[in-house]
């Protein structure tokens, strides 16, 4: 199981979401994650399992912001998941 944010692609999707936000208005996490993933043209049904990662990620860490959270947080998450929730590291 890789520890690197990146390679997951939600820290360049947090990082898209904080970058030119001066020049349009605010939007919430889970509506601009949507945003990007239909201009990506991902399916519905990988949409409903990234925002429902999301959040769980979100719950598991305190209800804090994921710009907040870094790759410590992250790790700590995914190595959760799998020795706690028996998840494989491919998924």
């Amino acid at each position: 199981m890789s520890t690197d944010a990146g390679c997951y692609g939600i820290s360049r999707w947090i990082g898209g979401v904080a970058s030119g936000a001066a020049d349009r208005p605010a939007r919430r996490l889970f509506d601009e994650i949507r945003r990007i993933l239909r201009l990506k043209r991902y399916s519905l049904y990988t949409e409903r399992a990234y925002t429902g990662w999301i959040r769980r990620f979100i719950l598991a860490s305190g209800r804090r912001h994921p710009r907040e959270l870094g790759a410590a947080e992250l790790e700590a998450f995914l190595s959760g998941l799998a020795v706690q929730g028996r998840v494989a590291a491919s998924t």
